[in-house]
């Protein structure tokens, strides 16, 4: 009974996770130089009370062509410097061209690129854009603004400091955006002002549109990629995998985004309103998110203003955390994610002390297995006195192979005899599913184990771990390819934990129960270091625990 529960187990979570690996759901430029009539339009404060704020301003009454000034402006590509992040603007749009994470790179070697979010390839359109749309081909989308600043750079001690964007539409239609940059955050505050210089009533709403190019594969196992928004005070991962396919959703909407393995470029309203959320697969391959809130009705003479922030940076528990507006909610480890929080919490917590998260995952690891030790220790001794049931039960099976039901009312005898509990080597492994499952979720996907190293030759705990490299392939191994030693450790250790086991009266369930641990070396081949450390240390535990019960005398 005990070893087809822990069969049962263990075939579980290779089809689990066989699934999650094999069948895991996965132009020409604008002008550069156009005419525009730009007008004196005050930056639009940041900080007021609501998202959007519809003002009567002065009538600016009819301006002449003499009164405007109009001249020819071209593309400007306008630098912004903080600690934290490199961000680069054109005042086409306007929109952001190149948004490097400064603490991030693409490799482990330390002179590799930054990260980069920006993923859209030349011709693919803009990567974050926030208009007013009021449905007029004399929109400004597209079209080039003034800038009042063309470089910016903050350091640690410095104040916060905004640039801001003006043009005109066609129409009369005149927009400002307005960003505020802060030294040690990765939150840009940003205000969109549309004010109707014309003579009549204008109904527009503004648009948001966030592009982005998915990875050709991902680089963390149970990671979301793709679109998502917090929807009625939960999150909503809208998936589009097929190009063409659309998808559109409505509702209370706090905030949209675009998540990758590790990071996530995120849009917030100031205030969480009703309005709705299209994604759509683009043929080439990019996904494109559109967030439509309520439309705003502009009379002659007013204005409307929009605010948001913006966050674009990691997929870290803490400054999202941090962050607010229930943005820490990106990161869900789905039904698990109750269990796998707190053990996130607690990794970190351990880091801080020991700056290490390979020796932070082996204390978790001693962590778990110190809190579960009653209920192990219990069902490896029901394991251990129903190997000494093992002789009489093969007599009884082959005494009542005809007969099931006699053979049934035998076995309970048996138990009741010699006070055995068939269920009490299984019942203390069910507890403990779920924490397993979110300790495999946790490893598998937090962007703290992205590039930290542990010791020798194990350089990126989010990585497999390979020892030396090789030029030639080798199956069943993504590259690189090397030789996976922490993999091949926890099958060994697997394979010593078996042969502690008490063996199964089955001779073919015997079989099966021995090539588990092949079949998880194979497994693990290609799975993150940090996880295959974790199993590898629970191994070593379990082992222990198992010695001392098997060679403790009755």
């Amino acid at each position: 009974m005990d070893k087809k529960t822990i069969l049962a187990f263990a075939l579980s979570f290779v089809v689990l996770v066989g699934w999650s690996l094999f069948f895991s759901p996965e132009p020409k430029q604008a002008p550069i130089e156009k005419d525009i009539a730009v007008q004196n339009i005050q930056p639009a404060p940041i900080g007021g009370k609501s998202s959007v704020n519809v003002a009567t301003v002065p009538p600016p009454g009819p301006v002449a062509a003499a009164e405007q000034t109009v001249f020819q402006v071209e593309e400007k590509r306008i630098e912004i410097d903080t600690p934290l992040y490199k961000v680069v603007f054109s005042n086409v749009g306007p929109t952001i061209k190149s948004f490097k994470l400064k603490k991030y790179r693409q490799t482990t070697h330390p002179d590799s690129p930054y990260v980069e979010l920006v993923t859209l390839e030349q011709g693919m359109g803009d990567y974050l854009t926030v208009q007013f749309d009021d449905n007029t081909v004399g929109n400004v989308n597209n079209k080039v603004f003034s800038v009042d600043r063309d470089y910016l750079k903050l350091n640690q001690e410095s104040e916060p400091a905004t640039i801001a964007f003006q043009g005109t539409s066609q129409n009369g239609i005149a927009i400002t955006q307005t960003y505020r940059f802060y030294p040690g955050r990765y939150g840009i505050d940003l205000a969109v002002t549309a004010a109707n210089r014309t003579e009549n009533a204008v109904n527009g709403v503004f648009r948001t549109t966030l592009k982005a190019l998915p990875p050709q594969s991902k680089t963390s196992y149970y990671a979301y990629v793709g679109l998502a928004l917090f929807l009625d005070n939960k999150l909503e991962e809208i998936k589009v995998g097929d190009p063409g396919e659309e998808e559109s959703v409505n509702g209370n909407i706090g905030w949209v985004s675009y998540e990758d393995s590790y990071f996530i470029s995120a849009l917030v309203p100031k205030i969480p309103s009703k309005g709705s959320f299209k994604a759509k697969h683009l043929p080439s391959g990019v996904l494109e998110g559109v967030f439509l809130p309520p439309s705003v009705s502009l009379p002659p003479s007013a204005q409307a203003t929009s605010e948001y922030q913006l966050y674009l940076g990691p997929r870290e528990l803490g400054p999202l955390k941090k962050f607010g507006k229930n943005l820490d909610r990106a990161i869900d480890f789905g039904w698990t994610d109750i269990i796998a929080k707190p053990l996130l919490y607690v990794l970190r917590f351990f880091d801080q002390y020991i700056h290490n998260y390979g020796l932070s995952i082996i204390l978790l690891t001693i962590l778990v297995k110190a809190l579960f030790w009653p209920l192990t220790h219990k069902s490896y001794k029901s394991m251990k006195e129903m190997q000494k049931l093992q002789p009489r039960m093969a007599k009884l099976r082959e005494k009542h192979k005809g007969d099931k039901q006699k053979l049934n009312q035998e076995m309970m005898g048996l138990y009741k005899t010699y006070k055995v509990n068939p269920m009490g080597g299984c019942l203390p492994m069910v507890v403990q599913i779920p924490v397993f499952f979110a300790l495999y979720r946790v490893l598998g996907t937090c962007i703290e184990l992205r590039h930290a190293p542990f010791m020798l030759w194990i350089n990126d705990l989010s990585a497999p771990g390979r020892l030396f490299h090789f030029s030639f392939t080798i199956p069943f191994m993504t590259p690189p390819y090397g030789i996976p030693v922490l993999t091949l450790l926890m099958g060994a250790s697997m394979f010593l934990q078996q042969k502690m086991t008490p063996t199964p009266g089955d001779p073919t369930q015997a079989k099966i129960m021995m090539f588990l641990p092949v079949i998880f070396t194979f497994m693990f081949i290609n799975f993150p270091s940090g996880l295959v450390l974790y199993w590898l240390v629970n191994n070593l535990l379990s082992i222990g625990q198992q010695y001392r019960i098997y060679k403790k005398p009755a």
